[in-house]
């Protein structure tokens, strides 16, 4: 007779991973302050949230049509969804060395020096204020389109400015709000949001397919046409070669699938998070790029014309929303799904945002506000100034882009190209430490292939880097190289004396161990 499962058993596991979570994260020199309530599936949703196709495959379409034309979305997205997966591979392998909530930046500080891991904090922390205040601009932006005009008949030339930074501010407000509330409730709308994302897609998918204007031709997904200059909309200068082209067009693929660092970032919030985080991040960047090229695919194929649609420009889903034979009830439940959506999607980038700030506040990496920043709410275990001070500086962001044509692709480029030079940072590292002052690796362990992978990681994400500041977005490369010679200055100027980094050593960490004490003391008294 079969035994009957005694549920104490899975208690007692889940107990198990706890203490031993808390354990590595103590060896390492941190307490256990933030909740760890996250499942496995939960740190994979948070990604997959972020990245969210219908953000970015939908909202950017354009920076790959109006490249290289279809060729851009059949064969651009795959190569940037492989290259994406590469990255996330790299980062993986660290993540499952070191889970913390710091991510990226203790990761280059423990493979590359503190000031190495002080400029990728720096650099990560102005990639992930890029990411929300885009994707609000962004929610903004298809609420008025698809819903108030689309739905509800409004004229679009009744919208301003001041509608536009009213909008943006509820909506930051709203989401650092759900964040202070708890990891629970963020978890609990993330995990939604993946099943949300799945649906929508799929809607989206079977729709344009069944309900397409023209017959469907296949031979667009490869087809390479230079619709650079006035033929795409001015979404990229003009240019006589097709190849540059195409590797701008990649922009797309690299903006939308981008901000999987979050698995990381939520580690202390992780159970299991050694095997978690690392199986969170790759499944949400191989299903995202799996889902997303036949969302992407559906698109182009159910497109009345290409010529008319890259010319459409911004507009160009709501071309080919309008012209498909779908019921109406299908359009609306579509448009009313991607606002939400995208909004989900910022809700989670600002919880990897704040905790990025909490864990470099933590090691004093922010002068005169660090003793605040790395305050957590006692009854929510989360870092409430962290998340206040987030929700400050993106909307602030969103203010400084302003009310242009071009402050979209401009905050998505700049997302784009920031995370990815901060991703790059420590794998770069790692490649130099690997087999020397790096031999203790995770559970997830790439092995013979673990340097090949990293510096392929490294070569993709140059040249992303080199796109991403290309005409007409070259601020966001002048912005990069001016944070870079600022942070050259201050970290020789001041901060090489005054900021420490993590603990290091096994002398830094066994000095921490009564902080730890006293930090999870005072939490659990609560």
């Amino acid at each position: 007779m079969a035994r009957k499962p005694d549920v104490s058993e899975g208690h007692h596991a889940m107990s198990s991973h706890l203490d031993d979570d808390a354990k590595h994260l103590h060896s390492m020199g941190y307490a256990q302050e933030l909740a760890r309530r996250m499942s496995g599936f939960s740190n994979f949703a948070i990604s997959f949230s972020i990245i969210c196709i219908l953000a970015g495959g939908i909202g950017a379409y354009t920076v790959a049509l109006g490249a290289a034309g279809g060729a851009s979305i059949g064969i651009g997205w795959v190569v940037g969804s492989i290259f994406a997966l590469v990255v996330a591979a790299a980062m993986g392998q660290i993540a499952s060395a070191y889970p913390t909530a710091g991510g990226l930046y203790h990761w280059a500080s423990i493979l590359g020096g503190r000031g190495w891991g002080w400029a990728t904090a720096w650099i990560n922390l102005f990639g992930l204020l890029f990411v929300v205040a885009s994707v609000n601009y962004g929610v903004y932006l298809l609420l008025r389109d698809l819903i108030l005009v689309g739905m509800f008949g409004m004229d679009p030339a009744s919208f301003t400015g001041t509608h536009l930074t009213i909008a943006v501010a509820l909506i930051t407000l709203v989401q650092a709000v759900m964040n202070y509330a708890g990891i629970r409730v963020t978890s609990l709308l993330t995990d939604f949001s993946g099943y949300l994302i799945f649906a929508v897609s799929v809607l989206i998918i079977v729709g344009l397919f069944f309900g397409s204007p023209v017959e469907l031709d296949f031979s667009r997904l490869v087809t390479f046409k230079n619709y650079t200059g006035d033929p795409g909309a001015g979404t990229w200068p003009a240019t006589q070669s097709i190849f540059y082209a195409f590797i701008l067009g990649l922009l797309h693929v690299c903006y939308t699938i981008t901000g999987f660092d979050a698995s990381a970032h939520t580690s202390e919030e992780t159970v299991d998070a050694q095997r978690a985080v690392p199986k969170g991040m790759l499944n949400a960047v191989f299903w995202s790029g799996v889902f997303g090229w036949v969302l992407v695919a559906a698109m182009l194929l159910a497109m009345p014309s290409v010529d008319e649609g890259a010319a459409k420009g911004w507009s160009v889903f709501a071309y080919v929303l309008d012209a498909s034979h779908m019921p109406k009830i299908a359009k609306d439940i579509i448009a009313i799904g991607i606002v939400v959506s995208n909004f989900l999607c910022a809700l989670a980038g600002m919880t990897s945002l704040s905790r990025m700030i909490f864990a470099f506040a933590r090691d004093g990496g922010i002068p005169g506000a660090s003793d605040w920043l790395k305050k957590v709410n006692p009854t929510h275990r989360t870092p409430g100034p962290a998340i206040i001070t987030g929700a400050v500086l993106c909307f602030i962001l969103g203010l400084v882009a302003g009310n242009n044509s071009n402050a979209y692709i401009i905050l998505s480029s700049g997302c784009a190209v920031f995370l990815y030079v901060s991703y790059i940072m420590p794998i770069g590292a790692g490649i130099l430490a690997e087999g020397k002052t790096w031999t203790a690796k995770g559970p997830f362990d790439l092995g013979v292939w673990s340097k090949p992978i990293a510096v392929l990681a490294v070569i993709g994400g140059a040249i992303l880097a080199f796109v991403g500041f290309q005409p007409p977005y070259e601020l966001v490369g002048k912005f990069l190289a001016g944070l870079i010679g600022t942070l050259i200055v201050v970290w020789f100027a001041f901060e090489r004396r005054r900021f420490q980094g993590p603990p290091l050593t096994e002398e830094a960490v066994k000095a921490r161990q009564a902080e730890i004490a006293a930090a999870e003391h005072a939490i659990g008294e609560n």
